[in-house]
């Protein structure tokens, strides 16, 4: 009688605590669903006693993850990556990563390609809210009405906008290739060109092609201050000044060298200046930085009170998301199947012609 009735206190106790279980599991599904929807982020504190850079690492290892970072994100996170690079380098490493989990640092359009690319495996954003000012200026909808209008053109839209926006695409394109894939083709092909009409306008000039262009930007290349970049350049007489193609026509007027970030990069690292003056997202004066130490780089200013012109959605990421992100597998990159297939074939192209140029 004993030992049914003590069976019996287990067997009560085991459905209790399976039901706390239970509660807290929903509990805790729903806080995250509210940190999602809310917040674009899992807001769940962390003890301030660990070594955050060690647990990622070891995280890392526990999930066979990999962390993936642009050059435009804070230096503690571009030290921890895996991989640093610009949207084309990037392109590459989510393609042919071995991991089965890929931790993005960077902005939603970059997580959307990874999983495009990388359609089994599972790709986390640390926060959702980390989107592209360039994205938003060309919603699918409208670029749709607007391509209808040239039935006879072929679509080369550049890697920041929506996986949606990707699906109507011919070829994607990035910085580091674009005016490459645009020579590729018969001189005769008719082109639309989007989202970036500053990227199109240089491509245009490069290519002598008379390309079609959607007019979206990119908030932080076109808020640079013309006055401030010339005071610099008269403090600074002996100063290259680099700029990236996403900036405005009078600023690149006046460039020594324009590139995307990494072409900056080894310009940087590859010229005999001293000092350069720098006209992109400030995140990558840091790898300049660390590639040549000897060497000065200055940011070139806003228009605003600024001293260097930061991405605000890039630096949405912080070591606390990109740990919970990693440790809670969450926020997830989700895409419908069709979506994916669509726009995998735009993206593979570009691959393959970027690996054929040597790109």
């Amino acid at each position: 009688m004993w030992i049914s009735f003590h069976f019996l206190c287990l067997l009560l106790c085991n459905r209790s605590m399976k039901s706390h279980l239970s509660i807290n599991r929903n509990q805790m599904n729903k806080t995250f669903e509210y940190d999602l929807e809310a917040k674009g982020y899992i807001d769940v504190a962390i003890d301030p006693t660990i070594d955050l850079v060690a647990e990622i690492n070891r995280l890392k290892k526990e999930k066979n993850a990999v962390i993936l970072a642009h050059y435009y994100q804070e230096s503690e996170i571009q030290d921890l990556a895996d991989y640093i690079g610009d949207s084309l380098g990037l392109s590459q490493q989510a393609a042919k990563t071995d991991a089965e989990v890929i931790v993005f640092a960077g902005v939603h359009f970059m997580a959307e390609t990874a999983k495009i690319l990388s359609p089994s495996k599972k790709v986390l954003l640390p926060d959702l809210k980390a989107g592209c000012s360039l994205s938003d200026s060309c919603p699918p909808h409208l670029f749709a009405k607007f391509k209808e209008k040239y039935p006879d053109h072929l679509v080369i839209t550049y890697v920041n906008c929506t996986a949606e926006l990707k699906a109507l695409s011919d070829i994607v394109c990035t910085s580091s290739n674009a005016v490459q894939i645009v020579e590729s083709l018969p001189e005769d092909q008719k082109i639309i060109f989007g989202p970036d009409r500053n990227l199109g306008d240089y491509v245009k000039k490069k290519t002598g092609r008379d390309l079609v262009l959607w007019n979206g930007a990119c908030m932080v290349h076109e808020i640079f201050s013309q006055e401030r970049i010339d005071a610099l350049r008269a403090e600074y007489p002996n100063a290259k000044f680099i700029a990236h193609p996403e900036c405005e026509e009078h600023i690149l007027a006046q460039a020594d060298y324009i590139g995307s970030t990494s072409g900056m990069l080894k310009f940087t690292i590859e010229d005999a200046a001293d000092t350069f003056i720098v006209a992109t997202e400030s995140g990558i004066l840091h790898q300049m930085q660390k590639a040549s130490p000897s060497k000065t780089f200055i940011p070139a200013p806003p228009n605003n009170m600024c001293a260097c012109n930061d991405c605000p959605h890039m630096k949405l990421n912080t070591l606390e998301k990109l740990y919970n992100c990693l440790y809670y597998e969450q926020p997830e990159i989700i895409l419908p199947e069709d979506i994916i297939k669509r726009a995998q074939r735009p993206i593979e192209r570009m691959l393959d012609i970027s690996a054929k140029l040597g790109l």
